[in-house]
């Protein structure tokens, strides 16, 4: 009971701070994942790799996967209730607050400066995942052999994908996606 309740309070803490959308929840499930191994970061890639080519947000589908992992069904909707539930509350009290000090100095100013942060939480979750997606730090440390740092075979599909986008640029990211499942899944990297 005591796991279950700290995997809940663990992503409601998460769904508490990672403002910015899905993308923003990542260094914290990353963190989460090296504190308590509920889940690997391989396990995570390849939950965002699937979040990010189907729909719902990143958390929600992590929180959910975790939760039905170690606790069945059950814990899956209660952690992805705990993601969800600081939103709630939050966006409740900000919509009460904020109609009465809409035009606040202090509002606005508190506003612009969760920009940036928000840009932040962004920018270190994509910094994470080219990393982790791009490169076997993991091989590198046990061998110390350069050509083992780099996957290749991402990295080649990746400029692959992007000389192709820039070749046809009107076409629609959801055929990118379709391909990079494909590719995914045939050659398992």
């Amino acid at each position: 009971m005591m796991l279950f309740l700290k995997v809940c309070w663990e992503f409601f803490k998460t769904g508490l701070f990672a403002v910015g959308g899905g993308l923003a929840t990542v260094p914290f499930l990353k963190e989460m994942s090296l504190k308590y191994g509920w889940f690997s970061i391989s396990d995570l890639m390849t939950m965002l790799a699937v979040s990010e080519s189907t729909p719902g947000p990143i958390g929600i589908n992590m929180s959910t996967y975790v939760g039905n992992v170690m606790f069945d069904a059950l814990g899956g909707i209660f952690t992805t209730l705990s993601l969800v539930a600081p939103s709630i509350i939050v966006c409740c009290i900000i919509a009460k607050v904020l109609e009465q000090f809409k035009d606040s100095k202090v509002v606005k100013g508190i506003f612009a400066g969760l920009r940036p942060a928000v840009v932040g939480f962004i920018l270190s979750a994509v910094v994470s995942i080219y990393i982790t997606a791009l490169f076997h730090a993991d091989t590198f440390q046990t061998t110390h052999a350069i050509m083992d740092l780099f996957n290749w075979k991402a990295i080649i599909f990746f400029g692959l994908l992007l000389a192709f986008y820039k070749w046809k640029p009107n076409l629609h990211p959801i055929f990118l996606i379709i391909i990079a499942a494909a590719v995914g899944m045939v050659f398992a990297f």
